[in-house]
């Protein structure tokens, strides 16, 4: 009988223990950071969308999150757990300290800060592309960035005319980077529904241009398109009621790609009949991993999408700050160079802060990741 009242105090202990972490965790989640998901017009704006069925944002093409053999638990399992070699540079990674705020007007450039954030300058129109200089998950110990990828903060920018926001994944939508980011920002493009937590968090509704797929804006003579991308979206456990988006930049001389988080689709080839030539190609490169080969696009296929596209010019992101799959911190940049030397690909390489005048000549650029003496495992 003793045994009995033993074991039934442990388990209303360990009942009483879950209930209040899942009351925790409720809580924790409807605080800022979380954003806010479209409501009102902006929702029936959504479900007009030919991309919104059955309540949430579909793929051109059939999509599925998990495309291995293995469970969803064991996937998580591995994630956590699993050792994989030179996961994290034990050094930090080589960069440049830009004096952004006078770049010249006239000229050009990218500059990139590490995973998918990046500055540019395109005929005297500043875009800031996805910034994440602060978290890039909801518990920064969660997702920590590496050392040398974090050296740019929001203080670093200069003013903005458009802050262009992909999709709302953590490590492409900061809230406090946002929060900080918001006196120095003109005007936001992003995917439809995305607009919800950027009002959210301060920006003014007639600051921010939301955009379907194939939907273009225009801005004293700056052409913004967006375009598919093969993704998915969500801050939360509820998925896909905003948009994932690529874009296309066009102004008078230059057209620029911004491609976003995709795995490979024929949209590619589509793109490239519709914008020609294109003068740079930002592309993801990283956290490619076969048990989501759909959503993120795996080396071969880049390869392919670069000759679908046929930029003039090609920059690859969406590496080099955070570990979000089990492959070497280095490997996107290993293969994707490989891969350009062997296939005339016309790849630029420069490092986190290094400007990149990407309409001036042959600028050129090393293999930096080969410079970080990182032997050792992690």
């Amino acid at each position: 009988m003793m045994r009995f009242k033993m074991i039934r105090k442990i388990f209303f202990i360990l009942l009483l223990i879950v209930l209040i972490g899942i009351v925790a965790i409720y809580f924790f989640m409807q605080t800022k950071p979380f954003g806010k998901l479209p409501e009102g017009e902006r929702l029936i704006r959504i479900e007009q969308s030919p991309h919104y069925k059955q309540g949430e944002f579909v793929n051109l093409t059939p999509t599925t999150l998990e495309t291995g053999d293995k469970s969803r638990w064991r996937v998580m399992y591995e994630f956590l757990f699993d050792h994989v070699d030179r996961l994290k540079p034990n050094k930090p990674l080589p960069h440049v300290q830009s004096d952004l705020k006078n770049i010249p007007i006239d000229r050009n450039f990218f500059v990139w800060f590490g995973h998918s954030s990046y500055l540019l300058q395109v005929d005297g129109t500043r875009f800031l592309v996805d910034p994440v200089f602060v978290s890039g998950a909801p518990l920064p110990f969660f997702n920590d960035m590496f050392e040398g990828s974090n050296v740019y903060r929001p203080e670093d920018m200069p003013d903005i005319d458009y802050l262009v926001i992909t999709h709302d994944h953590w490590d492409h939508l900061d809230y406090e980077t946002i929060k900080q980011l918001i006196p120095k920002v003109k005007k936001v493009i992003t995917a439809l529904g995305v607009g919800s937590h950027l009002e959210y968090w301060g920006f003014a509704p007639e600051q921010i241009t939301e955009l379907d797929w194939n939907e273009e804006a225009e801005f004293d003579d700056v052409f913004i398109t967006a375009l598919p991308a093969r993704h998915f979206s969500g801050r939360t456990l509820t998925a896909n009621k905003t948009l994932w988006a690529s874009f296309m930049i066009e102004t008078s001389n230059e057209t620029v790609y911004i491609g976003g988080d995709s795995g490979y689709d024929t949209f590619y080839q589509d793109i490239a009949k519709r914008f020609q030539p294109i003068s740079l190609a930002i592309l993801e490169n990283g956290q490619y991993n076969s048990q989501w080969a759909q959503i993120h696009i795996q080396p071969d296929e880049l390869v392919q999408a670069i000759k679908d596209l046929h930029p003039q010019k090609v920059v690859s992101v969406h590496n080099a700050k955070f570990a979000l799959a089990k492959h070497a911190w280095d490997d996107p940049m290993i293969r994707l160079s490989a891969a350009a030397e062997r296939e005339n690909l016309p790849l630029y390489t420069p490092m986190i802060g290094e400007v990149f005048y990407f309409t001036e000549g042959q600028q050129q650029f090393g293999k930096w990741w080969e410079t970080v003496d990182d032997t050792s495992s992690q």
